[in-house]
C-alpha cells in the first residue's frame, strides 16, 4: 500500500460520518421532545450524532472537552473538526444540516438574532426549575456521587 493510500485510509477512518454532534440533557422532558423530533428528521442518515449528557458514561474527552456541568448550563454541539458551538447557534446548525434552515433563518437577522439569543439565555437559566428538576449544583453533586460509587464499586448509605 502506498503512503498516499495509507494517509487517505487513515483520514477516512478518523473522519466521523456525522456533521454535528448534539449534546443534550436526556433527563429534560422538553429537550427529549426536541431530540425525538430531530432524530425523526435525521431518519437514520447519521447526519447528527446525539449524545445524552445525562448518561453517567458521558465523558468530556469524547465531546469537545465539554464537562457535564458546562453542558448542563447551555446547549452545546461539536463539529467534526472539533469546533465547539453553543446556544442558539447549535439549533441553527442542526436544523440547517437536517434541511430545515428556514426554521431558524430569522435568528440571523440583526434585530431578531440578539432577541432570540437573550430569550434562549433566560430559558437556559430557568430550564431546570421550569421542568421540575433540582438546581444544577444538586444535579452535579448527585451525578458525581453516582459515578464515584460506580468507580469504587461501593456505596455508602447514610441514614438520617
Amino acid at each position: 500500500m502506498s503512503e498516499l493510500d495509507s494517509q487517505s485510509r487513515k483520514s477516512f477512518e478518523t473522519t466521523p460520518s456525522w456533521q454535528i454532534k448534539l449534546l443534550y440533557d436526556g433527563q429534560c422532558p422538553l429537550c427529549l421532545r426536541e431530540v425525538n423530533f430531530l432524530q425523526k428528521r435525521d431518519a437514520g442518515r447519521g447526519l447528527v450524532a446525539f449524545v445524552d449528557i445525562a448518561d453517567d458514561d458521558y465523558t468530556p474527552e469524547a465531546n469537545g472537552g465539554i464537562d457535564f456541568e458546562t453542558a448542563m448550563g447551555r446547549i452545546h454541539a461539536v463539529l467534526p473538526d472539533g469546533t465547539v458551538i453553543k446556544n442558539v447557534e447549535v439549533f441553527r446548525r442542526v436544523y440547517e444540516i437536517l434541511g430545515m434552515s428556514w426554521v431558524y433563518a430569522a435568528t440571523r437577522w440583526p434585530i431578531i438574532g440578539p432577541v432570540v439569543d437573550k430569550l434562549y439565555a433566560i430559558w437556559a437559566d430557568w430550564r431546570l426549575s421550569l421542568t421540575g428538576r433540582p438546581d444544577l449544583a444538586t444535579i452535579v453533586a448527585e451525578r458525581n456521587q453516582r459515578i464515584e460509587c460506580k468507580t469504587h464499586e461501593r456505596c455508602q448509605v447514610t441514614q438520617d
